[in-house]
């Protein structure tokens, strides 16, 4: 026969041993505490990980952690499946070109509805359980995002897009002030046109509109949480993951891209070379990616940044290559 006192003895060490665990791994936190402090770091947020609730929690805590260890994290948001999800529902096809979703104008309307009427509500929500320091905008907003209309290349082809626009400014001072008030700005992803009818907007990728918020605030980071690890060397090898990547090497790689991959990493590419400091690819389906990235000697997912760092297995003369749903707008 067992003896309780035992038992009692084996789950208070089993409770301290967990407990010495966590008190480590806020040691390790420190010193990325101590260096990102006062820092603006941009994250954008879409794909799955909007889709489970349980990821959804995660994502808003990281969010209020940044901020109560005194970072300023910018959200920029799209919403994928929810729109796809809708559009569906009303009849409405989906189709993408060049890892970009073919917006008509009735189209347009409904990504409006469900990114500013449902998306975003549901993220300043979730992060506002810890504080209400969130406030949900749209990039139409006080003329938040500007955009023009923009096109693609298919094949060679320019191909018309529809209501689907490239960010050409930034209403920073909207931000800067919000961001100084201690508050967290959640921006979905659409934007007015220059030039345009008053009351249309543009559908803009999120990663590509979070890439210019980031850019616009001269940002530390700028972290894109997606559907896959990161990115491959030589997919389906999931043992070639590039940890770290310089701007001249992704940029030669970029064309050999995934549709889904180059809007991702055009965003990151772009940001790194108008300034920020780094960019992120990182998983959003794993819980608490977003600490995991900053807070962490380790980090996940690849990080582009100016050093030059090419990863062996592009040395070796395989091509970076990988599957990414068309996961965002």
């Amino acid at each position: 026969m067992s003896n309780p006192h035992d038992m009692s003895t084996k789950s208070t060490a089993a409770r301290l041993a967990a407990a010495q665990v966590k008190a480590e791994a806020l040691t390790e936190a420190l010193p990325w505490i101590k260096t990102f402090a006062g820092a603006t770091i941009v994250i954008k947020y879409g794909g799955n990980a909007m889709v489970s609730p349980e990821l959804q929690q995660s994502f808003a805590d990281d969010i209020a952690f940044l901020r109560f260890a005194g970072i300023r994290p910018v959200v920029v948001h799209g919403g994928g499946p929810q729109i796809s999800s809708m559009l569906g529902r009303l009849g409405i096809e989906s189709e993408f070109k060049a890892g970009q979703r073919v917006t008509s104008e009735e189209a347009a309307e409904v990504i409006r509805m469900v990114l500013s009427g449902q998306v975003n509500r549901e993220i300043v929500s979730r992060i506002n359980m810890n504080g209400n320091a969130a406030i949900g905008l749209s990039g139409e907003d006080a003329d938040l995002l500007l955009a023009h209309k923009t096109y693609a290349e298919v094949d060679g082809e320019t191909v018309d897009l529809g209501r689907v626009g490239e960010i050409a400014e930034v209403n920073t001072t909207v931000l800067h002030e919000l961001l100084d008030a201690g508050r967290v700005p959640v921006i979905c992803s659409i934007a007015a046109e220059i030039g345009g009818e008053a009351g249309k907007p543009l559908n803009v990728n999120a990663d590509l509109a979070a890439s210019a918020v980031a850019t616009a605030l001269k940002a530390e980071k700028l972290i894109m949480l997606t559907d896959v690890p990161g990115l491959y060397a030589n997919w389906p090898d999931t043992s070639s993951l590039i940890s770290r990547i310089s701007p001249s090497t992704l940029r030669e790689l970029l064309p050999s891209l995934d549709s889904g991959m180059i809007p991702k990493m055009t965003a990151a590419l772009e940001a790194i070379e108008q300034g920020v400091k780094q960019a992120h690819i990182i998983d959003g389906r794993m819980a608490h990616s977003l600490l995991l990235e900053i807070f962490t000697s380790e980090g996940i997912g690849t990080m582009v940044e100016e050093a030059e760092v090419a990863p062996a297995a592009l040395r070796d003369g395989h091509q970076a290559h990988q599957e990414a749903g068309n996961d965002d707008d």
